[in-house]
């Protein structure tokens, strides 16, 4: 194979760099970075050489600063030439691959769904020519994209696929803080600078040489172009000052530079040579890879001639350098700039988003219509994952409305978004540019203030009168839902306003938001209605929400993220969040890394509550870690506090006495002051979780009736209902059985077996541990161990066990318990729940079976790997299992991984007969 040649003037150690980067066997990323002109991109261009000379197939893309705003630009610019020969990628991977690119409807896929697909996809096409990716200008590539591309460069290990980035050192970007490997451009050394200046002006006069060489600094660009316009040749003016102004970076005098040839052309060229730099065109040292996506300049022959621009791989013609690109923009007058805008807007006619952000550009009075093409963009960026793009384009959108409505209707909808964004300040910037009569009392402001002070500061006593009111004055001023339904401000504020009564958790305020919502008739959707009756007081009006809800769930995917998140809370107090979590787990990461961060937040809370019911203890602390670590990160105190009360639950649950202490004194200490009974209520309900853990029966009784009295549920306290085998069981063990009894037939008589699965079992065991009758008790015993969704729970289920086998052993001797004690016992240490474990232990030991021994039984494994290893001992694959339990294949082989050594074992059809054997081996 003949050796590369190359006319690049010294670089002999980063061409060496280069070298071993390309040959290397493994996977690598590596990032240059220099400043404007220093030589990247013809490195880039020697490193992609090599490569093909490697047998490579080489993949180019250029960040463009004309499509930063466009979510996904560049990586589809990357990607292009496969995706159509992508069959074998799985369906998941498509269909991220298809969301990211708008070729398909659903829910923008996290970074790490995207990354894993493009990952995929580039190990699917490696089979006959190993990739290599290059990016020139990566400072402006989209962020969306810039993410992916980090995710990918730093999971290269292990596969021949690699990734070279160049960018620029004067320009921030997410590389700054990608963490992978980099390699430095400086300037060439004055021996390298002297021999690449003679090689391409040997003739120049020794004066003006010297003169070269001191202005360019050892930049290379400047070697090149500098001599023509210092000599006063037709490049340049005889009396160019060659400094320039001191001071003046050097990539702003060679941009200068650029300008004097630009102003040589006649006005066509320039307008040509504007057009394709306002549409990213012309990228130096890339492939417009997609038909149609960027303008082709054509009828330039002139630029070229005046080394602005050159003829590039494809045959058509690409700016030089990005300066001349700046240069050609900033010599425009606004009028040109306008038309050129516009008329690329006729170009991309077909392409909604680049449609909308060229009319935008192109107008300056109100336009109706170019204002809805800019909302519609906005949709289209929200759903992508380009929450803050969507913000820019609204706040554009409003400008150009031509009416007061409008404007108004759209800088709110720009607040709404920054603020779920967790943009609050620029939410209220949005909100206060808004110079309608009463704007600052209007009820876009209401919202963005009240969301604010709601989510950042707990302050539900002020906010619900002012949303309050806001409502009143929509509802006055619009009696009836119109053609096309409610006011969406006004929709919004009845979701706060349930939100605050929510958090609020006090009966008066929960009674003041139904009267007012009774009052507003047909302007109430039936969603906000479904959130009124599962938020408030699912005892009372729970019923009948639960098949709509698991309905609900089959559409997700369509629905913004915050829409997700409010139905997901109203799944949790119904007991029907295992609908929910899959697409929790799905979009989450996006949304806290891209999108709407403060429902990625409510989504976190969402998965740790079911991870909790579900028995997955250890993944439920570390989402609530991660719940907690954004809330203080992003200043949203009430989803910390909130944080705060579910861990303390989850450290009660465990037995972590000390630690559920901690965290709830903290959470309490927070919310009580504040009157945010929602909170309070989770952190008395860890109490007695806590207390009855450590047998402390007086003083769980004391936090039980604290949420409710026995016998009855108390209105608006969400915690009642879900604590009632709290209050049962410290009742009974406290010494007021009576007290226990009328609280379990309360609960049959307030039908909260129809309300939920969750209450259903708690019911049925409330009500067998308080029969007097023991047929009564085994009926109702039965029936909920019987419980379709009994499994689904397994601390009640296993606490309902050990309650039937005390009663058992007592009225039918020791054998009858036996199997009742040994299941709760598993169950408890499975779990993880200390406390627990050590009384179902001690009741078995009563009944005559020794100790065993930990080391050989699966208790060493913790719930959620012992429920794995069952589940693979049956048969299933890791994907079947991964399906089962909403976790990733490679999640799954995790956990097998560290199963196999704590039962002895090293192959997967081994399990079985370890499961069996290890629940055989007796305890000395």
């Amino acid at each position: 194979m003949e050796p590369i040649t190359t006319a690049m003037v010294g670089r002999e150690e980063e061409r060496a760099e280069l070298a071993a980067f390309v040959t290397s066997p493994t996977g690598q990323a590596l990032v240059l970075r220099g400043e404007a002109g220093v030589g990247k991109s013809a490195l880039l261009d020697h490193a992609a050489a090599l490569a093909e000379q490697e047998g490579r197939v080489v993949l180019r893309a250029s960040g463009v600063e004309a499509e930063s705003a466009l979510p996904h630009a560049g990586l589809h610019q990357f990607l292009h030439p496969l995706l159509h020969g992508a069959a074998r990628l799985d369906g998941a991977s498509r269909a991220a691959l298809d969301s990211a690119f708008g070729a398909a409807p659903g829910q923008p896929p996290s970074v790490m769904t995207l990354g894993i697909a493009v990952l995929g996809l580039l190990t699917s096409a490696r089979s006959a020519r190993p990739p290599l990716l290059v990016l020139d200008d990566g400072q402006w590539l989209d962020e969306a994209s810039a993410d992916v591309c980090c995710f990918v460069g730093r999971r290269l290990a292990g596969s021949p696929v690699k990734l070279l980035v160049a960018v620029r050192t004067d320009v921030t970007s997410r590389w700054d803080s990608a963490a992978l490997p980099e390699l430095p451009v400086p300037a060439l050394p004055d021996e390298a600078a002297a021999r690449l200046l003679d090689h391409r002006h040997p003739d120049l006069d020794p004066r003006l040489r010297r003169l070269v060489l001191d202005q360019a600094q050892g930049n290379p660009l400047a070697l090149l172009e500098l001599p023509a316009h210092l000599s006063g040749g037709p490049d340049g003016p005889p009396s160019a000052d060659p400094a320039g102004p001191q001071g003046v970076p050097l990539s702003r005098r060679l941009q200068g530079m650029f300008g004097a040839r630009i102003a040589a052309l006649d006005g066509a060229v320039r307008a040509e040579l504007l057009r394709g730099a306002l549409d990213g065109a012309g990228t130096p040292g890339g492939v417009d890879a997609v038909p149609g996506a960027r303008y082709v300049m054509r009828g330039a022959d002139a630029a070229v001639a005046a080394g602005l621009l050159d003829i590039g791989p494809t045959g058509h013609c690409v700016f030089r350098h990005p300066l001349v690109r700046s240069a050609v923009v900033q010599m425009a007058t606004p009028a040109q700039r306008r038309a050129a805008h516009l008329a690329l807007a006729q170009v991309h006619r077909e392409n909604p988003e680049r449609r909308a952000t060229h009319l935008a550009a192109a107008t300056t009075d109100p336009d109706e219509e170019v204002a809805a093409l800019l909302e519609a963009a906005a949709r289209s960026a929200t759903r992508r994952g380009g929450a803050l793009t969507a913000v820019t384009w609204l706040t554009r959108a409003a400008g150009l409305s031509e009416s007061p409505a409008g404007r108004s209707r759209r800088l709110a909808e720009a607040a709404f978004v920054a603020g779920h964004a967790a943009r609050p300040g620029q939410a209220h910037r949005l909100v206060r540019a808004d110079p309608a009569p009463g704007s600052a009392q209007s009820p876009a402001a209401v919202l963005a203030a009240a969301y604010q002070a709601l989510y950042q500061d707990g302050d539900v006593r002020s906010t619900h009168p002012q949303v309050s009111a806001a409502i009143v004055g929509l509802r006055d001023s619009a009696p009836a839902a119109g053609p096309a339904g409610p006011d969406e401000v006004l929709t919004r504020l009845v979701v706060l306003l349930l939100a605050i009564s929510q958090y609020s958790g006090d009966r008066a305020v929960w009674e003041s938001t139904h009267a007012l919502l009774a009052s507003l008739g047909g302007l109430v959707t039936e969603r906000a209605r479904l959130y009124s009756a599962t938020w408030s007081d699912v005892t009372r009006n729970g019923a009948g929400w639960t098949e709509p809800l698991r309905s609900a769930a089959a559409r997700l995917p369509e629905l913004d993220p915050w829409d997700a998140t409010r139905l997901g809370v109203a799944a949790y107090h119904l007991d029907v969040l295992d609908f929910y979590r899959p697409h929790l787990q799905r979009v989450v990461d996006h949304e806290v890394e891209t999108g709407a961060v403060a429902a990625g937040m409510v989504m976190l809370h969402l998965i740790m509550l079911d991870q909790m019911a579900a028995g997955e203890w250890a993944a439920a602390h570390d989402t609530g870690q991660r719940g907690l670590g954004l809330a203080v990160e992003h200043g949203h105190h009430l989803f910390a506090a909130q944080s705060r009360a579910y861990l303390a639950q989850l450290a009660a649950l465990r037995g972590q006495a000390e630690q559920a202490h901690a965290l709830r004194a903290e959470a309490d200490a927070w919310a009580r002051p504040r009157g945010l009974g929602f909170l309070t209520q989770i952190t008395d309900s860890a109490a007695v979780t806590a207390a009855l853990g450590s047998g402390d029966h007086e003083t769980a009784y004391r936090h039980a009736v604290a949420l409710t009295p026995p016998g009855t549920f108390r209105p608006y306290a969400h915690q009642a209902p879900r604590t009632l085998l709290d209050l049962v069981e410290a009742a009974r063990h406290a010494g007021h059985p009576e007290r226990a009894r009328a609280h379990a037939l309360a609960a049959r008589d307030a039908g909260l077996p129809a309300v939920s699965p969750r209450q259903a079992l708690l019911t049925y065991g409330a009500l067998a541990m308080t029969a007097e009758d023991e047929r009564e008790a085994a009926a109702m015993f039965t029936r909920a161990a019987s419980h379709p969704d009994a499994a689904r729970f397994p601390f009640e289920l296993a606490r309902i066990r050990l309650a039937r086998g005390l009663r058992l052993r007592h009225a039918e001797g020791r054998d009858a318990a036996r199997p009742h004690l040994d299941a709760a016992a598993e169950a408890f240490e499975r779990l993880g729940a200390a406390g627990w474990t050590e009384r179902a232990r001690a009741a078995l030991r009563a009944t005559g079976v020794p100790s065993r021994t930990p080391a050989p039984h699966p208790a060493s494994l913790t719930w959620q790997e012992r429920r794995i290893a069952d589940l693979a001992a049956s048969g299933l694959t890791n994907k079947e299992i991964g399906r089962r339990m909403h976790l990733s294949p490679r999640t799954v082989s995790s956990h097998l991984y560290r199963t196999f050594p704590k039962l002895g074992i090293t192959t997967r059809a081994a399990l079985r007969d370890a499961l069996t054997r290890c629940e055989s081996v007796p305890q000395p």
